[in-house]
């Protein structure tokens, strides 16, 4: 009872804060403008103050776990290849191909993962977290690129590739958390009290956009393609990989960002990519906010049972 209970109070808070925005997107006090600039706003300036934080406030010595980034880093190109070799095998039409790849092994790492990351490990313990999150956002884009241009027809541009990473800002913020870290430069107090209290704005927000942006419309249209990518996102990849970490010995604040690189819900960003890459952009945004859904309970599920079993 007493993990039903806490996997319950990480969820019931990230519902709460979906199902805002979502009401207030039904009432009109939020449209498409407002969404997509407060979006923008929690990529480019909150989250990035709240992952500088963390990193910073970290010891670094204690969260680096090269066993862990590596394994994040090879399970996800290994589940990258073979969503190559299997999706076009499921699907025919080349503009659905690279977005249901995209969809299937690209978290919402930033947006909904770091909620759950600080409900369960709590702010002091969020290191590792922060740290794959931070290594692990340049193959993300990397591979939706190679995936979304391989099915346009078009090669992949290199230099645009590793332009999007170094101008990350999620990237560039943990960079920064890393320099101030090692150089051991004490901010003052004011301009620390600012960044924790700016950072604690990115949860919330975050999440409200992402209730915001649901649009339940055009199911009919992709029967096929809607339970295949939810299934794969939400259910076969924490599967097999959630599975793979215990077995690896991962346990507690380093099974939890396992958890959250594959099985938290589809990115946001995938829909505004796939808009600017020729994919099926309606699909797009219908995984966004079918896997957006669906994550609320099969994340309370993989919780309950990995604290029933002892890995968290």
């Amino acid at each position: 009872m007493e993990n039903l209970i806490i996997s319950f109070n990480v969820v019931l808070p990230l519902f709460l804060c979906i199902a805002l925005g979502y009401f207030l997107k039904r009432i009109h006090m939020l449209d498409g403008d407002v969404l997509k600039k407060m979006n923008k706003l929690c990529f480019k300036v909150f989250l990035p103050i709240y992952l500088f934080n963390s990193v910073y406030k970290t010891d670094l010595s204690a969260a680096f776990n090269a066993k862990l980034i590596l394994y994040g880093i090879i399970a996800l190109t290994i589940f990258f290849i073979v969503l190559m070799l299997v999706i076009p095998r499921i699907e025919k039409d080349d503009k659905k191909r690279g977005v249901m790849i995209q969809a299937i092994f690209r978290s919402n790492f930033a947006l909904f993962g770091l909620p759950v990351a600080t409900s369960l490990c709590g702010e002091a313990n969020l290191g590792p977290t922060s740290l794959l999150l931070g290594i692990t956002v340049p193959f993300f884009n990397v591979y939706a690129v190679i995936a979304l241009e391989t099915f346009r027809g078009g090669k992949p541009s290199i230099r645009k590739m590793i332009k999007g990473i170094v101008t990350n800002p999620l990237i560039i913020s943990c960079v920064l958390g890393v320099i101030f870290y090692l150089l051991k430069i004490e901010l003052p107090y004011a301009v620390d009290k600012t960044v924790v209290d700016l950072g604690r704005v990115a949860t919330p927000l975050s999440l409200v956009v992402l209730g915001g942006e649901f649009a339940f419309s055009n199911v009919r249209k992709y029967a096929k393609q809607l339970p295949i990518t939810v299934i794969g996102r939400l259910v076969v990849s924490p599967l097999i990989f959630v599975t793979l970490g215990v077995l690896m010995g991962f346990r507690d604040e380093m099974l939890v960002p396992i958890l959250i690189m594959f099985g938290a819900p589809t990115a946001v960003s995938s829909f505004t990519m796939a808009q600017q890459m020729d994919g099926d952009s309606e699909l797009a945004g219908q995984i966004v906010v079918f896997t957006s859904a669906g994550a609320i309970f099969t994340i309370f599920v993989w919780i309950f049972v990995l604290k029933q079993l002892g890995f968290m």
